[in-house]
């Protein structure tokens, strides 16, 4: 757009700010919003587990409506979310903490809990911020491979727990990043069944609606009786949201309570709330993204069968493949012909991490990997 253009369209906005979805200052920007979401600068990006699909069209309408607002702190809204949440949840509004995407309340959780002497007990590999978030603090990190299926070996991580009081703090990511693969929630719930009140339980739930294995469900059943149970939620993955930047926590409501003096004030913006509201009542939502995820996943599975390269089964919006040749090289090729993939996950650096994107996009991820092959370089 040309900087006359982009002036006059800005002037414009700002004069029609009181005006509804169907158009800003004679400006009609709800079909432009509600079409497929564009690439940046052409690239198809398949390295950040987004949703593909973007904004429920409904949040859309509610991210326009709510611009006249957004000149305001959040309030009501965030109070609107809250209840929203508790009554999807089945647990009291002190049971729910918002946080700047879940990584924020991974964060308030790891840095509330942190006490002389404590441990944190981790898979690998998994997740990273959660240990990130550990280092200015004096915790004693512990992180346990993976079991032969790729799920987190609860067992060894058990043994890893100290016979002492110390506060022990345990992240189960499941579905797990960058894996994709499940851990028994019946095993998930032995532990946390025989475990003393100094073993803290973050369960990471970022990918919850994807599973379809009637072996895994949610932690969320500890919630009212364990205070040591913390459920992560994100609106990023299932609901499109991730440059919005907002999640949730689900605790006891003196977990909870503990969590919110590690919280940013204001955290969750009055754009990320309206959109979420909107997300959580637009029923079809979660069908076409799983639908979507689907067919991409098949197209995804027959290239790379046909090519002969193993991949982890995942229960995700994204697998893991083997790459036969070095990982870094592999990623500037496919960033070379604009495919931008995952970045390395140690130790499983024979591997990437592929983001799945529409089935088109993925048509012509699979018709990349197919000319490398020809080229013997996969």
């Amino acid at each position: 757009m040309e900087r006359r253009t982009f002036l006059r369209a800005g002037l414009a906005l700002a004069a029609g700010a009181g005006a509804g979805a169907a158009g800003l200052g004679g400006i009609s920007v709800l079909p432009e919003l509600e079409a497929e979401p564009r690439r940046s600068g052409g690239a198809l990006r398949l390295n950040s587990n987004e949703n593909p699909l973007g904004l429920a069209p409904a949040a859309r309408r509610a991210v326009i409506d709510g611009i006249p607002e957004a000149n305001r702190y959040p309030g009501s809204m965030r109070e609107q979310l809250i209840e929203a949440l508790a009554a999807k949840h089945g647990v009291s509004n002190e049971s729910i903490v918002l946080g700047n995407g879940s990584t924020e309340v991974l964060q308030m959780t790891v840095q509330g809990m942190a006490a002389p002497g404590g441990r944190l007990i981790l898979a690998e590999p998994t997740f990273e911020d959660v240990p990130w978030y550990a280092e200015p603090f004096t915790y004693r990190l512990e992180a346990v491979p993976l079991d032969s299926r790729y799920a987190h070996d609860l067992q060894r991580m058990r043994d890893r727990v100290p016979e002492r009081s110390e506060r022990t703090l345990v992240y189960i990511c499941n579905p797990n990043n960058p894996t994709g693969t499940l851990t028994s929630s019946a095993e998930v719930d032995a532990w946390v069944e025989s475990a003393p009140d100094n073993v803290y339980f973050i369960v990471d739930e970022a990918y919850y609606e994807y599973v379809d294995d009637p072996g895994y469900w949610s932690s969320v059943k500890w919630i009212e009786t364990r205070p040591n149970v913390i459920v992560v939620r994100s609106f990023s993955k299932i609901y499109g949201m991730a440059g919005m930047r907002l999640g949730y926590g689900i605790a006891h409501p003196d977990t909870a309570a503990r969590l919110r003096e590690f919280i940013g004030k204001n955290n969750a913006n009055h754009l990320a709330l309206v959109a979420a509201l909107a997300s959580l009542s637009d029923l079809e939502l979660v069908d076409r993204s799983l639908e979507s995820n689907a067919r991409a996943l098949q197209i995804t599975h027959e290239c790379l069968e046909e090519l002969d390269l193993e991949y982890v089964p995942t229960q995700t919006s994204f697998l893991m493949h083997r790459i036969n040749g070095d990982l870094d090289t592999y990623r500037e090729r496919m960033r070379e012909r604009d495919v931008l993939v995952g970045r390395p996950f140690p130790p499983m650096l024979s591997y990437n991490r592929l983001s799945l994107g529409t089935p088109d996009e993925m048509e012509r991820w699979a018709d990349v990997l197919r000319s490398f092959r020809a080229k013997g370089w996969v």
